[in-house]
């Protein structure tokens, strides 16, 4: 799917759904979790079509998730810090486990 161009040097470690990623001290939430093979965000309203990143510049708004208890966060515009918590973005359908659920 996604991988890096060049090794990480400066590692951090952040969580999505209570699993532990290694990303780089640099990246964006959403380039971190692309590269931990996460490709689906969240999930439509309507559909539940997945959901994940698509222009990395903050325009579609298709990346959006909840880091630290603080909803509608764009992951393509927020960089990484040690140890911050992300989930998919609440209400989209997901589970406590990031794994989409029954209706």
């Amino acid at each position: 799917m996604y991988r890096r161009r060049d090794p990480i040097s400066d590692s951090i470690i952040i969580w999505f759904c209570d699993r532990r990623i290694e990303a780089a001290a640099d990246d964006s939430v959403a380039a971190a979790l692309l590269a931990a093979s996460i490709s689906c965000f969240g999930r439509t309203a309507v559909s539940g079509a997945p959901r994940a990143p698509f222009c990395m510049i903050g325009n579609c708004f298709d990346c959006l998730v909840e880091i630290d208890g603080e909803t509608n966060l764009q992951a393509c515009l927020v960089t990484v810090r040690e140890g911050m918590r992300i989930r998919p973005h609440p209400g989209n359908g997901f589970g406590d486990d990031g794994e989409k659920g029954e209706a």
